[in-house]
């Protein structure tokens, strides 16, 4: 049998590991359009962009990996379309036949379309080779101005601020991380980066660029306001990759549909990772999340069911994100709660936040605080006493 896996980020990678891991010695075969080996993108913001972490440090597995294990890697390859009568893909480098196949096509940045969008000096950070420009670019000192305050965002804001960049952020919605956060955890963070000498601009849109010969130099904003700019990073969100699911007919809505077992509307192709939407039963919803636990717990499940098994995808999303010296890991989703109780003073920049609807945990956010977090994790979905929880005192283990 011959498995082909398209995309090559975190879901395809550990996709094809678990493949071997359950046993099967046919053929594996990844095919991804850019020119590297599966690769981790949460670096990229972070380690990648400051020049802490090299390549081989980023990639999901070393080269030899894949030699080792007999799985081809066929990099710098589109695929156009898929067959699937005859099991079958067209590619830029020919056709390939499938018995099984898994869509692991990811996502891409969401574009500005606005005048003067397509001036040089104006990136979007995606993939290795757009970071790889973004860090050229940032050798001497310059005006960053960035396009969004998400996650994203504020991370390439932090890695800016550190090497000395001077670093403006335009956020369209009234408050930074105002799609992924409660108001107080958006002011803490707005008073993290202002603190830091972040200028942060809520409540108005990017509408032009303008600069001379070719080079962005002024950014201008719908309330009439403008800053000058060397460097512009945007970060607006992001689109599921699912048009090569589409044109062959499968189901889609907001990303591939497939069920809880990973499996689209042919019993023959699986998908995982930020291109899907998939059910998940604790939450009794159908998601699209973009984060690497998703990608892959539910490429471990294809994995398995590609070869005949009958696992099941369902767990509370998972998040982190590094800025400055915090780590914010989050659990669950806070826009589901009613009350919220606060374990430690966010003045000391080391507290967690628990967040309940109907007396039980439905989210938590710690920042520095791991252990919090792991015990959150495990509390999620369960009754809970949140005078407890907020006391310093108690001792979290006798609450599992």
């Amino acid at each position: 049998m011959a498995i082909v896996i398209v995309g090559a980020g975190h879901a395809a990678g550990q996709a094809a590991a678990s493949i071997r891991q359950e046993g099967f010695e046919g053929d594996i075969t990844i095919i991804g359009d850019e020119p590297h080996i599966p690769y981790q993108r949460p670096p990229l913001s972070k380690q990648y962009l400051q020049g802490e972490q090299g390549i081989d440090r980023v990639y999901l597995r070393p080269e030899k990996f894949y030699a080792d294990k007999n799985i081809t890697v066929r990099t710098g390859v589109t695929v156009e379309s898929i067959d699937r009568e005859n099991k079958t893909l067209s590619t830029t480098d020919g056709e390939v036949a499938y018995e099984k196949l898994l869509l692991a096509t990811g996502s891409r940045a969401r574009q500005l379309d606005v005048p003067g969008a397509d001036l040089d000096g104006i990136h979007y950070l995606r993939t290795i080779n757009d970071v790889d420009a973004i860090r050229d670019a940032l050798e001497s000192p310059k005006k960053v101005v960035i396009v969004g305050g998400g996650y994203i965002g504020l991370e390439v804001a932090a890695v800016c601020v550190d090497t000395g960049h001077e670093v403006t952020v335009v956020e369209m919605e009234d408050r930074i991380l105002a799609r992924v956060t409660t108001p107080q955890m958006s002011a803490f963070y707005h008073d993290l980066h202002a603190g830091k000498g972040v200028n942060i601009v809520t409540g108005v849109r990017v509408s032009s660029f303008a600069g001379d010969d070719r080079h962005v130099q002024q950014v201008t904003c719908s309330d009439g306001t403008s800053f000058d700019a060397d460097l512009v990073v945007i970060g607006v969100g992001i689109i599921p990759n699912v048009e090569l699911a589409q044109n062959a007919g499968l189901t889609c809505d907001n990303g591939i549909v497939v069920d809880e077992r990973a499996q689209t509307s042919d019993p023959d192709i699986f998908a995982a990772g930020d291109c899907t939407n998939h059910p998940n039963a604790l939450l009794d919803r159908r998601l699209r999340l973009e984060s690497v636990p998703n990608a892959m717990e539910q490429s471990r499940v294809a994995a398995a069911n590609m070869l005949g098994g009958d696992k099941t995808y369902s767990s509370f999303p998972w998040f982190w994100s590094d800025q400055y010296d915090l780590k914010l890991q989050m659990v669950g989703f806070s826009t589901d709660a009613d009350q919220a109780v606060y374990r430690g003073d966010p003045a000391t920049q080391e507290f967690a936040v628990f967040y309940f609807k109907d007396g039980k945990v439905v989210a938590a956010d710690a920042v520095n605080s791991a252990r919090e977090f792991m015990v959150a994790r495990q509390l999620v979905g369960k009754a809970a006493d949140p005078d407890a929880l907020a006391n310093p005192e108690t001792d979290l283990k006798t609450l599992l």
